[in-house]
C-alpha cells in the first residue's frame, strides 16, 4: 500500500473489465485505492464494476461504483454529482472507456463509426464537462485520458475509427491542459502500446493467427522490442503517476507506455 493518492477522490470510467483478467480500468481502480484514494467508478456492466469494488474492499480500500452509460449526458451528470455527494470533491478523472473494432474507411459501417465517436471521444467530453467546474471551484485537479499509440502510429491493423478517435483524444486533452493550466487543473494522456488485456481478444482474434488466440498473443509479443506485450498494471502505474502530486508540473503531455514499439516504428 502507498500514499501517492492519499485523501484524493478518483473517478474512473470503465472501472470493470470486459472479460476475465485485468482490464485497464480495473487495474487503475485497484492501484488508486492501494495508493490511498477513494475510488468512485462506473461501468455499463454492473457485475464487472461490482467485481472491482469487491476486490478493493477486500484489501481494505474505499470504493463505490455505479452503472453508467458514459455517452449519455444525463447519466454522466448524475454520476459526477453522486461522486461529489459521496466523496465531497473530485480530484482526479480517469477517462478510460474505449472500444476498437476492425474496419477500414470504405467498409466500416456508419452506425459503428458514430458509436465509436460517442464512446471514445464524447464520453471524455461529457465527463470533463461536468467534473471541471468542481475542480475549478476546489482549486485544482487532474484529468488523465487513456489514449493509444494508434493516435500517433499505424499499427498494421485496419481500424479506422480507432485511429481517428484516439488521435482526437490528444487534441482534446491538450486544449483542456492549456485552458485550465492557470487554474491548477492538469490534463494528460497515457498512450498504451500493444497490451495483453481482455479488450483485445474479440476485435483482433480474426486479424492475427486466423482466430487462434494463443497464436495471436505470440505474434503480438514478437512485435514488441521487449519481447512481450505490456499489461494493465503498466498503464495503471503511469496513470497513478500523472494523477498524483508527483506530476504537479506535468500537463499537456502524452506518456507512451509501449515497451519501445513506437520508437521501432519511427
Amino acid at each position: 500500500m502507498g500514499t501517492r493518492l492519499q485523501g484524493k477522490v478518483v473517478l474512473v470510467t470503465g472501472c470493470g473489465s470486459s472479460g476475465p483478467g485485468w482490464g485497464i480500468g480495473k487495474a487503475v481502480s485497484v492501484v488508486s485505492a492501494r495508493e490511498g484514494a477513494f475510488v468512485y467508478g462506473c461501468d455499463r456492466n454492473t457485475q464487472a464494476a461490482e467485481t472491482t469494488r469487491e476486490l478493493i474492499l477486500a484489501e481494505g480500500g474505499r470504493c463505490e461504483v455505479a452503472t453508467v452509460d458514459v455517452t449519455k449526458s444525463g447519466q454522466v451528470s448524475a454520476f459526477v454529482e453522486a461522486c461529489i455527494q459521496a466523496g465531497g470533491r473530485v480530484d482526479v478523472v480517469v477517462n478510460n472507456v474505449g472500444i476498437a473494432e476492425v474496419g477500414g474507411p470504405v467498409d466500416y459501417p456508419e452506425d459503428k463509426w458514430q458509436r465509436d465517436l460517442e464512446v471514445n471521444v464524447t464520453s471524455m467530453f461529457l465527463m470533463c464537462k461536468y467534473a471541471l467546474p468542481y475542480m475549478e471551484r476546489q482549486g485544482g485537479g487532474s484529468i488523465v485520458n487513456i489514449g493509444s499509440i494508434a493516435a500517433i502510429r499505424y499499427s498494421g491493423v485496419p481500424y479506422i475509427s480507432y485511429y481517428t478517435t484516439k488521435a482526437a483524444v490528444l487534441g482534446f486533452s491538450r486544449a483542456i491542459a492549456l485552458q485550465y493550466a492557470s487554474r491548477g487543473i492538469r490534463s494528460n494522456v497515457v498512450l498504451p502500446g500493444l497490451m495483453n488485456t481482455p479488450m483485445i481478444v474479440e476485435p483482433l482474434k480474426g486479424v492475427y493467427g486466423d482466430g487462434d488466440i494463443e497464436r495471436m498473443m505470440e505474434i503480438r509479443n514478437r512485435q514488441c522490442p521487449m519481447g512481450h506485450m505490456g499489461d494493465a498494471w503498466d498503464v495503471a502505474e503511469a496513470v497513478c503517476y500523472l494523477a498524483s502530486d508527483q506530476a504537479k508540473y506535468v500537463t499537456g503531455t502524452e506518456l507512451v507506455v509501449d515497451g519501445g514499439i513506437t520508437a521501432k516504428f519511427c
